[in-house]
């Protein structure tokens, strides 16, 4: 089975998308294209898959070490990068809760460069964003921590820095578990909604739930941004996508977005 994306539109010159679990050579629990190499699965079938993708997107793709925090990785002409340390290897800055964050990034953000962006998920929310104009895009990995942390927000500060203008840039919110099938405590739903009111949700059975695509839709519109698509697929319902929620013990899929030549 061919390696393929989701694709969506955000504008002339960006390809982006999300992909699924067909076309990899991953087995067992994380069976089809694995791209988490953090997660059990066998580093040469891992390796394979994110060539894969790789060819898919015609560059070669820049993965993070994600920790639930709002730090953001920026490759672009001029700008140093930073480092995006180990697990183990201390703590980053202090968060917008209050609380210091672990380092690693949960965004990147691309300008004039031969390299895709990815974000990898498996019931989060991957959230791709592009500014054509400016020649800026960027993905970034909004689960429930790191969207109520502001994750979104630094993501899109740091595309503005290189010169998008929020009232241009494009986002797809992707495939994440929806809030069908997020239920939560009753005190936890109270506490995004008071951040993010759109979270508030119930499940099918009526229980306390959050809806994370709406939060991130909601963030999104607070910070300006022009157009929004939603790729409205619930990741644990939906067998072509990795879920965390069923099945605690399987792959990741990713978001991922990159400038043309």
């Amino acid at each position: 089975m061919s390696t393929r994306l989701l694709r969506v539109d955000l504008g002339p010159g960006v390809l982006a998308g999300f992909t699924t679990r067909e076309g990899g050579t991953s087995t067992g629990h994380w069976l089809g294209l694995n791209l988490g190499d953090h997660v059990g699965d066998d580093p040469l079938a891992v390796a394979g898959n994110r060539r894969a993708l790789a060819e898919l997107v015609g560059a070669p793709v820049r993965f993070l070490h994600q920790v639930h925090g709002t730090r953001v990785l920026v490759l672009a002409p001029a700008v140093p990068e930073e480092e995006d340390v180990l697990p183990g290897e201390g703590t980053g800055p202090v968060g917008r809760a209050g609380t210091p964050e672990p380092s690693g990034h949960d965004a990147i953000v691309l300008s004039g460069t031969g390299t895709a962006g990815a974000v990898m998920v498996a019931d989060c929310v991957p959230v791709l964003l592009a500014d054509p104009e400016a020649g800026v895009v960027a993905a970034a990995h909004a689960g429930r921590l790191g969207l109520l942390a502001g994750v979104l927000r630094t993501t899109v500060e740091r595309m503005t820095a290189l010169g998008a203008d929020p009232g241009r840039v494009r986002a797809a919110v992707g495939p994440c578990a929806g809030p069908c099938c997020y239920e939560v405590p009753e005190e936890l739903r109270g506490h995004a909604a008071g951040i993010l009111p759109d979270t508030w949700a119930r499940t099918r059975a009526g229980t306390p739930a959050l809806d994370l695509r709406a939060g991130c839709r909601q963030a999104l519109r607070q910070l300006g941004v022009g157009r929004v698509e939603d790729v409205d697929r619930c990741t644990v319902e939906d067998d072509l996508l990795y879920s965390y929620r069923r099945s605690a013990t399987t792959g990741r899929f990713a978001g991922v977005v990159r400038l043309l030549p």
